[in-house]
């Protein structure tokens, strides 16, 4: 980290540690941050950047080729080692080694891809491989209001085009922070490993969810449903639900493919 961002070495209480580094000479760039909210990110920031390891990944091909993954996350420089505001996602970036013979060597270095997450941190990314010895990484992006739900999406990045992207966004894939007994899902992925495609496989996404009409009070109100389930919620007061979708690259993104399945169950 240190010889990939030169700068100086903080360690802080809470295991707050990060390289503070500034690029006086270096052009800043805008990166999408995909909580929509404060803009772009103009990276390397002028006020200064802190960079912290985000997370390494370790893992193997099927000939046996050792690789890693180390990602990191940038945020504004704070002396005291803070990260702030609600809407800004920690702007990663990734750098990837391969083994020769005893020595690492790095093969490829992104500094950064995109912002995740809220108060200027990421989430944590886990590997994920979706063809032949072909690996990426998903992350789980969520975010809120104070107070409020937190509502979750899913992101696929690849290494695509000569660099890092994101090539997949699954809205509604998580809400959560909505009070106990409330309305509430969560969803899964699986790569669909089924012999006809080498590459870029496809997706299945299955949300899981309860609804109950909210009393309209402060604290329990109306939340945006996933559009499969909404119009049942226009007649019923509670009711479980399953959703099933497909997800199939198509040659720039990943993109739903035929018609979600939903089951409903305990309609009131």
């Amino acid at each position: 980290m240190q010889k990939l961002f030169p700068g100086k070495l903080y360690k802080l209480d809470d295991r707050n540690t990060f390289i503070s580094w500034n690029c006086k000479k270096c052009k800043s760039t805008p990166y999408n941050d995909v909580n929509g909210v404060e803009g772009d990110q103009d990276f390397p920031y002028e006020r200064g950047v802190a960079t912290r390891i985000l997370e390494n990944i370790a893992y193997t091909d099927s000939k046996g080729n050792q690789f890693k993954l180390l990602l990191f996350n940038h945020s504004v420089y704070d002396e005291d080692g803070l990260q702030t505001s609600r809407f800004s996602g920690g702007l990663v970036g990734v750098a990837k080694f391969a083994k020769n013979d005893k020595v690492w060597e790095m093969r490829s270095f992104q500094p950064a891809i995109a912002a995740f997450g809220a108060f200027a941190q990421a989430p944590t990314p886990k590997l994920i491989e979706i063809g032949e010895d072909q690996y990426a990484f998903t992350m789980i992006h969520a975010n809120g209001g104070a107070g409020a739900p937190y509502s979750a999406y899913l992101y696929l990045i690849v290494g695509f085009d000569g660099k890092y992207q994101p090539l997949m966004e699954v809205a509604d894939y998580r809400l959560s922070n909505n009070g106990e007994g409330s309305t509430s899902w969560s969803s899964t992925y699986n790569v669909v490993n089924d012999g006809k495609k080498k590459f870029f496989r496809d997706f299945t996404i299955t949300t899981t969810g309860f609804y109950r009409k909210p009393k309209g009070t402060e604290d329990d109100y109306e939340v945006d449903l996933p559009k499969e389930v909404s119009e049942m919620a226009k007649t019923k007061k509670q009711f479980n639900f399953v959703i099933e979708k497909r997800l199939s690259f198509s040659g720039k993104w990943y993109k739903i493919v035929g018609k979600p399945v939903v089951k409903f169950s305990n309609v009131k």
